[in-house]
């Protein structure tokens, strides 16, 4: 009889704890939902109302943009406010290194608080050719620029 119940004990634990995990699961997903309702509308917002935000806050925060040349490799860093679509400006310096002949070998972009930090490392296409790196910088600081007097306007 002691064994039995014993058993029924640790089933009914077992029960209990796959029930609450069930239910911390669920709270979860709800959460989830919520977050990307708040990002969606965050993001229908516009950019003008970041900036606008940004501006009233006293958050503004100017692009810096860092342009190395190692070896081969171009490295290019660029530190904006939450105010640029990340997505966006990647793939507008992804575009004009295609366009100059170059590759992207590695990207990547993080978030930290209000600051967004783009890291890009790209080479020659065609190692024979190469790239005019000064012509790159500067289409890279006309390209930041535009942010700049959005900001400023």
């Amino acid at each position: 009889m002691h064994v039995s119940l014993t058993i029924f004990q640790e089933r009914f634990a077992l029960s209990a704890l796959l029930d609450r995990a069930t239910s911390y699961v669920n709270q979860l997903k709800e959460k989830i939902e919520e977050l990307k309702k708040r990002k969606e509308q965050v993001q229908l917002q516009g950019d003008g109302d970041a900036i606008e935000d940004q501006r009233q806050r006293g958050g503004l925060m100017l692009p810096v943009l860092s342009i190395r040349e190692v070896g081969s490799t171009l490295e290019i860093n660029l530190i904006t406010g939450m105010n640029v679509n990340q997505s966006c400006m990647l793939n507008k310096i992804f575009r004009l290194l295609q366009e100059e002949g170059a590759q992207v070998v590695s990207a990547s972009y993080s978030t930290v608080g209000s600051r967004t930090f783009y890291s890009v490392y790209s080479q020659a296409l065609y190692s024979r050719i190469g790239v005019d790196t000064s012509r790159i910088i500067e289409k890279l600081q006309t390209l930041v620029n535009p942010v700049a007097q959005q900001l400023l306007g």
